[in-house]
């Protein structure tokens, strides 16, 4: 999959160590990993959408028979091995993956053991990291649910870990969405810091919004395809308005899928804020316009499958926006839609074809498509996040 003599950098990419996957199995609501008869691999449970489901294949369950419907998704080896990591690399000629903990992170965890579990889940990310010097580098997970002191400590101790390059945060932040100003001290740690947040949907949509019949007839498609770009979309512009971006102007921030809508409705954003009577005359119009902090503050994964979405986002992201992209896999989802898990994954291939296609460099010319292409494929994430392999033996 490479390009050229660049090395690829996948900085959207999963694991779930283990201790992360009991904590899940003792749970007895969402999140959670439950096994079924006619599963042959525990199912991770996680949105609100699986819960009717949940509740009927635990009631087959219970009776001893085959649950019709399983929810969930499989939980392979592909989710917690490390050595499953390396060869999915490999396989795909993935020089270097940037790795973090899946949705749901830690929002789920009481405030008393949100910070214990955090420290223990970003020590076994640095142990892997450590283990495989230069090929991995990681995004922390913050206890969010703990008092602010704890997630400050947090964030001063992942700071200091070689591996670490930022972190990975949901849409909720401390419960009430990331335009809450209690979050506030929160950005200006991690700018001062200088750790990327790396910002990633899970919660999605209520699930009155799909209709009817959703739960029977659409499987996942609704509030995956639609659902998570458009939360991603909510929870920034909610940030924008709210002001942080003028408030916390060293923030920088990763956005997965592409920014999930708000490339293409950026124009549409800040011409109703423009119209809009109420933000003029309370005096609460953000400074900077959403394509400046586009521009300066925001940086787009390369997870759209289209060269479609990417040249929107490219575009986006102003004139230099190839320098802002960043090629990312979303392993270990989207598995091979064949039998062999083993081979090449259609949800990376799509990604790097889609990479090519929207740069017109699909024959790998040494040209200046070529050249942004060996950008967003590789050369982007090792300067923005500084994945150097120094000290390395």
């Amino acid at each position: 999959m490479g390009f050229g003599d660049g090395k690829v950098v996948d900085i959207h990419t999963h694991m779930y160590p283990p201790e992360y996957v009991k904590i899940l199995e003792s749970r007895t609501s969402i999140p959670l990993v439950r096994s079924f008869p006619g599963s042959p691999d525990p199912r991770l449970i996680l949105l609100d959408t699986e819960v009717p489901i949940l509740e009927e294949a635990e009631a087959a369950k219970a009776r001893g028979v085959t649950p019709a419907n399983i929810p969930g998704r499989p939980l392979t080896k592909h989710y917690s091995s490390l050595n499953q990591k390396m060869h999915f690399m490999e396989t795909h000629e993935i020089d270097i993956s940037v790795v973090s903990l899946a949705n749901p992170w830690l929002d789920f965890l009481s405030a008393s053991e949100a910070g214990p579990i955090a420290e223990s889940i970003n020590a076994d990310f640095s142990r892997m990291c450590e283990e495989k010097c230069g090929r991995l580098f990681f995004f922390a997970a913050l206890p969010l649910t703990a008092p602010r002191d704890v997630i400050l400590a947090s964030i001063a101790h992942v700071s200091n870990l070689p591996y670490c390059r930022g972190v990975i945060l949901g849409t909720s932040g401390l419960g009430k969405g990331l335009d809450d100003p209690d979050l506030l001290p929160v950005f200006h740690a991690l700018a001062d810091a200088r750790l990327m947040i790396f910002l990633h949907p899970h919660y999605g949509l209520p699930n009155e919004v799909w209709g009817p019949r959703a739960k029977e007839n659409y499987g996942h498609v609704l509030p995956l395809a639609l659902g998570f770009p458009m939360e991603t979309t909510i929870a920034v512009t909610r940030m924008y308005l709210a002001g942080v971006f003028d408030q916390v102007p060293k923030l920088n921030m990763l956005l997965a899928h592409s920014g999930g809508t708000l490339p293409f409705l950026a124009g549409r954003i800040e011409s109703c804020i423009l119209h809009d009577g109420h933000l003029h005359s309370a005096g609460t119009k953000p400074k900077k316009t959403i394509w400046e902090v586009l521009s300066s503050q925001i940086y787009l994964d390369a997870v759209v499958y289209s060269d479609v979405g990417l040249k929107a986002a490219v575009q986006a992201s102003g004139p230099e926006g190839h320098e802002r992209l960043m090629f990312g896999t979303d392993h270990p989802f989207f598995p091979p839609l064949g039998s062999d898990e083993e081979g090449e994954w259609e949800s990376v291939t799509w990604n790097g074809a889609a990479v090519r296609k929207a740069f017109g460099a699909e024959d790998g010319e040494d040209s200046e498509e070529g050249k942004k292409v060996r950008g967003v494929m590789g050369a982007n994430a090792v300067r923005v996040l500084n994945l150097r392999r120094d000290g390395c033996r």
